[in-house]
């Protein structure tokens, strides 16, 4: 346990450099917020019917899904370990006295906390700052909030232990590209990343619902917004608990699996 809380530090303090990135990205973030909040407006302001979400749930889950984008989005990736992977330098990750499941466990979550870290604050800074209707908002009680924070901590563990599996595919596969862009787009898509789940059709509903990536995404940051009300939230962290239980040893039973069949050629 020593060694994966080393290794998270160290990548901490690694990734916490990169401010120059971070200020860049969160300018990109911010623009971008604003867009979508104007395309939902204007969708809003033009409504036959009553939208599952109000106006102003939309803003909140838009400014929490940029400010949180590191934590959520599937499509970031350490190219540190893709090289590894694909070059047969996995070799020396295999000498190490650790699991490399813990090690690069440990390492991707790092990596998405220091990201979060350098660009949450300055972004909800500027969006609670900003004038109405764009304006971010606080939640609607304290337990919602912490429901949020304890949600979205769970959620960060089920998406890296999902990025484990795509990392995992690799040893199979060899290419990465395959492996990143299949689970990237349904997972993009499933999350809540490019609508949130209840403007979706009741059908592709019902299919979000079943798997794992909403509860990264969509879950935490509908709790934070109310439309998921206390309740419902607890029973959606019990949910997260049991995902996170299956991915991890279906991650970590894989990665074992592979291991054995791995042939690093040259030397």
């Amino acid at each position: 346990m020593k060694a994966y809380f080393s290794v998270f530090k160290l990548r901490l303090i690694y990734g916490l450099q990169y401010r120059a990135a971070a200020l860049a990205g969160v300018a990109t973030q911010f623009f971008w917020g604003i867009m979508h909040i104007m395309i939902y407006e204007a969708f809003y302001a033009n409504a036959a019917s009553a939208p599952p979400m109000s106006l102003k749930q939309v803003i909140i889950y838009i400014w929490l899904q940029q400010s949180f984008l590191v934590f959520v989005a599937l499509w970031i990736r350490d190219n540190e370990i893709i090289n590894l992977i694909t070059s047969g330098n996995i070799a020396y990750e295999l000498c190490r006295p650790c699991s490399i499941y813990g090690f690069w466990f440990a390492k991707l979550i790092a990596q998405r906390l220091s990201g979060a870290m350098l660009r949450c604050l300055p972004l909800l800074i500027a969006a609670f700052l900003i004038p109405e209707p764009y304006k971010m908002a606080l939640p609607g009680s304290l337990a919602a909030f912490l429901l949020f924070t304890v949600s979205l901590f769970l959620g960060l563990m089920v998406l890296v232990s999902i990025s484990m599996l795509i990392y995992i595919s690799m040893f199979i596969t060899i290419l990465p590209v395959g492996s990143m862009v299949v689970f990237s787009s349904i997972g993009e898509l499933f999350s809540g990343m490019i609508i949130p789940i209840p403007f979706m059709p009741s059908w592709l509903q019902k299919i979000a619902y079943f798997l794992p990536f909403r509860l990264a995404v969509d879950m935490p940051f509908r709790i934070y917004t109310g439309h998921i009300p206390v309740s419902q939230a607890l029973q959606g962290v019990l949910i997260q608990l049991i995902w996170l239980g299956v991915l991890i040893l279906t991650g970590y039973a894989s990665m074992k699996k592979v291991q054995k069949r791995v042939i690093v050629q040259g030397g």
